[in-house]
């Protein structure tokens, strides 16, 4: 490991908006497993509704949220210790009170947090996952931990550059009778959706020089007893996307 990540990692323990538990170190008497249910109590001291950005990366996007949203609290979660550090020193060093960061795997987030305790979820330009579908961050198994904390009707955004991810979750949404309340290929073609494009990452202007158009998807999280997998074909995304291993000349 570089000894700028051994700082940056360092530094991360130093930060009061950080939060870490990796899978070897879930306990009932871990500090960061009591949080379930005390967020808002112990670290953010109001009763304002609960965030959560799933794979945050560097924070920007859930830094930007909580400065464009200061009446909600922002939950940047990631395993990337190294990208969050970014956006975890930007909102210690600007003092925000409403952003934190939980360094984690995503699948334990039923560990983390209370039923009902959180409200909204954004999901931005997570790995499409095309050949693991239990990895996808918009699958059936990430529905029913999201059920477990999620308030009944709370939101769900997507946003996306890959064409088999859209695909996939709205047919997803579609088979599981999800009220689907945001659709578009193209959103910023639209003029409806000021919420999503008030944001932009560093790679989502990447990708929109490259001609990649972004796709967003909203949806309320209804309870549900049984999930069901969409049975579809999806023509896999052909070009290599920024941060992702995946690469195709042929429709496989």
């Amino acid at each position: 490991m570089g000894k700028n990540k051994l700082k940056k990692f360092a530094e991360m323990e130093t930060f009061s908006n950080v939060f870490q538990c990796g899978i070897h170190d879930i306990a009932p008497d871990n500090p960061v497993v009591q949080m379930a249910g005390n967020w808002r109590k112990t670290y953010f001291h109001n009763d304002n509704p609960i965030v959560l950005e799933l794979g945050c990366g560097r924070g920007e996007y859930t830094v930007g949220l909580g400065k464009l949203y200061p009446e909600k609290n922002f939950i940047g979660i990631d395993i990337k210790g190294a990208r969050m550090w970014a956006g975890a020193k930007d909102a210690d060093g600007a003092g925000m009170t409403n952003v934190a960061f939980l360094r984690t795997n995503i699948e334990m987030l039923p560990r983390f947090f209370a039923q009902d305790e959180v409200d909204e979820i954004w999901i931005t330009f997570p790995d499409p996952q095309m050949k693991k579908v239990g990895k996808r961050l918009t699958s059936t198994g990430f529905m029913e931990r999201y059920q477990q904390i999620v308030k009944a009707g709370g939101l769900i955004h997507l946003k996306t550059d890959s064409p088999f991810l859209y695909t996939y979750t709205r047919e997803m949404l579609r088979v599981n009778q999800y009220p689907v309340l945001a659709d578009t290929a193209d959103l910023y073609a639209q003029s409806d959706y000021k919420d999503a494009q008030a944001l932009q990452t560093h790679y989502e202007h990447q990708w929109l020089d490259r001609g990649l158009t972004i796709k967003y998807l909203r949806w309320a999280l209804e309870p549900k007893s049984t999930w069901q997998e969409p049975e579809i074909e999806i023509e896999k995304d052909t070009y290599r996307s920024y941060g992702r291993n995946y690469v195709s000349t042929t429709n496989n």
